[in-house]
């Protein structure tokens, strides 16, 4: 196994630049304010002589309530599966009372630590580390995070203290962890998205909390069931446009967009108690127009009686009818009721997002399409469609080809949508329809002819003529 490495300090000393740094990605949301990190965030460490798992975790603030004691208890999860620990502090702002506390339960834990003295860039480097001798925990490493100064010599230090296998070896490792389907939880703030991760993880993975916003960042978690590989991202819930007052809510939902683009299914998560608002509707188009594999849950589906059930199904399909489509999902993230078929529905929709169609297939299918109902005439002229092939997966891309195929009305591509969707029972994944009209193969082509060859055309039509 890769080694694990954690990182943990005060609120605000760089740890997430530092994961950004280790990992060379953006994967940690970044902003000069504390408290932006919540949950624990895992990267595969790409600075070093070898590849190891970095964990990025929320500062330690020693507030008793609220939802920092969940926080807290995200730390000591990630302190609990680490294999060594980075000790991060803030140079600028020398050695606090909670740095030694924290140093103090640190200890405690037997794990091996090393101390990394952060935004020490222009600091007298005898003098910046000085203070942090007293914490008792070897020499502390000056670093600059967010310049990457120090950080190689940082890790390469932390690095030799482990047995390392062949670099095949690692390298083997390395892929095994891109592995699996890639499933992003989506939806307005406390629909219940962290609720259901946590559900279907069987643990505490990520801060759950009865306040909107709690999820601020995108957070995926690989996890294996039945023998398969999945990856869960957790993401920030999005509201309204008009209501985002903070910057760090703004780049929030970038993460959360970004995500959609990533995964390869999303998990729609909707709030049976609230219905179906205008913003579901537009989270749902924008689902939609990634074109990824989609399942739709309604969560908090428990405590509702026949009669308001029946009221939500009517509502969904009126306002989301472009999602029919999609797999529907009725579940109570909190009790578990309706989850355990939840992955069930992913790989349905995942495998009909990566099917593979025949070109012979799907000429076949066009054609008695075609002739059960025949394209309009446009222009005084008969749409021609000739054959059809896949250009594409996630989502399945049907290419057909034809003439006059500019004019096929939405009406007729709808048909033909239903029609290949029927044929290869693609449930659960978006269809896209491209055409392509048929070119004059001369058009464009300059003559080529010789001047003897010219010379012989004049003389026979001269020929012609005579006779």
């Amino acid at each position: 196994m890769l080694p694990v490495i954690a990182l943990v300090g005060r609120p605000n000393v760089g740890k997430s630049t530092l994961f950004n740094r280790l990992t060379r990605s953006r994967d940690a949301l970044v902003a000069d304010q504390p408290g932006i990190t919540r949950d624990r965030q895992h990267g595969v460490g790409k600075i070093g002589a070898h590849p190891y798992v970095i964990v990025d975790t929320g500062g330690i603030s020693g507030q008793a309530d609220g939802i920092d004691v969940l926080m807290e208890k995200q730390v000591k999860h990630a302190i609990g599966e680490a294999d060594h620990l980075i000790f991060l502090l803030d140079g600028r702002d020398g050695m606090t009372g909670a740095d030694e506390a924290i140093a103090e339960e640190l200890r405690k834990t037997g794990k091996p630590i090393t101390v990394a003295v952060n935004k020490s860039e222009g600091l007298d480097k005898a003098v910046a580390g000085a203070d942090f001798y007293a914490l008792g925990l070897g020499d502390p490493h000056l670093i600059a995070a967010a310049h990457g100064g120090g950080v190689k010599h940082l890790i390469n230090t932390l690095l030799d203290t482990f047995i390392w296998p062949d670099k095949k070896d690692e390298e083997e490792e390395v892929e095994e962890a891109d592995k699996g389907i890639q499933i992003a939880l989506v939806g307005r703030p406390n629909v219940g998205k962290s609720t259901l991760v946590n559900r279907l993880l069987g643990e505490d993975r990520v801060v759950a909390f009865d306040r909107p916003g709690t999820t601020r960042d995108s957070i995926a978690i690989p996890f294996e069931q039945n023998g398969k590989q999945y990856t869960l991202i957790d993401t920030a819930g999005v509201r309204r446009r008009a209501r985002i007052a903070e910057a760090i809510e703004k780049f929030s939902v970038i993460k959360t967009l970004q995500a959609m683009e990533q995964a390869n299914v999303v998990m729609l998560i909707l709030d049976a108690h609230q219905g179906i608002s205008e913003q579901d509707a537009t989270l749902a188009g924008h689902v939609l127009d990634s074109g990824r594999a989609l399942v739709v849950c309604i969560n908090k589906w428990d405590g509702l009686d026949s009669h308001e059930r029946e009221q939500i199904k009517s509502e969904m399909l009126r306002r989301l009818p472009f999602l029919a489509f999609a797999e529907w999902r009725f579940i109570s993230a909190l009790h578990g009721s309706g989850v355990g078929h939840l992955m069930e529905a992913v790989d349905q929709a995942y495998n009909a997002a990566m099917i593979d169609m025949k070109t012979p297939e799907l000429t076949r299918i066009l054609e008695e399409a075609v002739q059960e109902h025949q394209p309009p005439i446009a222009r005084g002229r008969r749409i021609k469609l000739r054959y059809a092939h896949q250009g594409g997966k996630n989502p399945p891309i049907i290419v057909i080809h034809g003439n006059q195929t500019d004019a096929v009305p939405p009406t007729y591509q709808r048909y033909l949508m239903n029609r290949f969707r029927e044929c290869f029972d693609l449930h659960g994944t978006p269809l896209r329809i491209e055409f392509k009209g048929g070119e004059n193969p001369f058009e464009g082509r300059k003559n080529t002819l010789t001047k003897r060859q010219v010379d012989k055309r004049r003389r026979m039509m001269r020929h012609v003529k005579k006779r």
